[in-house]
């Protein structure tokens, strides 16, 4: 098993699609907004199940694993 992927991503510099040459200051705020995103991978949230309930707010969701390895979250 491959280990998790914890922690913040990083900006991808040179890449063409990410920094357009007239770029306005609004796409540049979220662009800088995104590299700052956590992630964690599903296998550590499931932890083996095919769902678990992910509370948000005070509000139960239900995360779901199918078959064909796609997820599905509910309220």
């Amino acid at each position: 098993m491959s280990a998790p992927f914890v922690g913040t991503s990083q900006p991808t510099h040179g890449n063409s699609a990410m920094a357009a040459p007239h770029s306005s200051d609004h796409a540049a705020s979220s662009l800088a907004a995104n590299a700052c995103v956590a992630g964690v991978d599903s296998t550590v949230l499931l932890n083996g199940q095919k769902a678990v309930t992910i509370v948000h707010n005070g509000t139960p969701y239900r995360l779901q694993a199918t078959k064909l390895g796609k997820l599905i979250l509910t309220k």
